[in-house]
């Protein structure tokens, strides 16, 4: 079964930093050919891309709200994906998972970014 596993969300003031990290396993391909996502949920809200990455890690994309102020990443051999997230807004706030597609359809169990001050 894919797990998709995310971590590293938490109560952060406007203007500060977090990590995003996501761990997965059981997919049907191996990892390294699979291009990931980030996608979000804000209370309230539909299910909204956020990011991605090729499965190289050579193109990535963003959400025009997030561009230079967020970064995916990837690491094949660890089989993880980040998204540093700079410079947040309290529009930020929402639980973050990690996907195998752009729907979010296939995608983890969630990690809860909180921007207030």
């Amino acid at each position: 079964d894919v797990n998709l596993l995310e971590s590293g969300g938490g109560l952060v003031q406007p203007g500060g930093s977090l990590k995003l990290s996501c761990t997965v396993s059981g997919l049907p391909v191996p990892y390294r050919i699979q291009p990931m996502n980030w996608v979000r949920q804000a209370p309230g809200k539909e299910l909204e891309w956020v990011a991605s990455i090729t499965s190289t890690g050579g193109t990535t994309s963003y959400l025009d709200s997030v561009k230079g102020r967020f970064t995916i990443s990837r690491d094949n051999d660890r089989n993880t994906l980040d998204l540093q997230m700079n410079a947040l807004k309290t529009e930020d706030t929402a639980v973050y998972y990690c996907s195998t597609d752009i729907l979010g359809r296939t995608r983890g169990q969630g990690t809860q970014v909180t921007v207030s001050s």
